[in-house]
């Protein structure tokens, strides 16, 4: 319900999912009118005798399947996704796996998450803008302190 309040039904934009089954009720409900859908659908390969527990398979084919509207095929992609999901996983270390520093309560959990996209959005230079994601859209004039945020 966010993403439609956050959309507008007067310009329709580009969403590649994976595979997941569960994305083409929700999209179909939530944003079927505002945009061009398309997924990704990857094949992996089987793990080899050598390989160990927690290596990744590798992917053997990418298949863009276009589910409604008219996606651009050059603009199928997961990449941005995935870059954000390691990010993530990379920095907040509740979302690692194997690790004790969990969260024991899910507002533990979400108070986390927001820091986290807080600092990265508003706080966080990142090198490619040379400024902050926040000023780059501009919804934020300068670098914010980590103690604006928190304050």
């Amino acid at each position: 319900m966010k993403v439609r309040r956050a959309t507008s039904s007067k310009s329709r934009f580009q969403l590649t999912t994976d595979g997941l089954k569960a994305y083409l009720p929700a999209v179909d409900e939530m944003l079927m009118d505002r945009v061009d859908y398309a997924q990704l659908i990857k094949f992996y390969s089987q793990p080899q005798m050598n390989e160990q527990r927690y290596s990744p398979a590798e992917i053997v084919e990418a298949v863009p399947v276009v589910i409604s509207g008219n996606p651009n095929p050059a603009r199928i992609c997961t990449s941005h996704v995935e870059r954000q999901n390691l990010t993530m996983r990379m920095q907040i270390r509740r979302l690692t796996r194997l690790t004790n520093a969990f969260s024991k309560k899910l507002e533990n959990h979400r108070a986390a998450i927001a820091l986290h996209f807080a600092y990265y959005n508003f706080c966080r230079v990142h090198g490619s803008l040379r400024v902050t994601p926040a000023m780059q859209a501009g919804i934020a004039d300068h670098i914010w302190a980590l103690s604006e945020i928190l304050a």
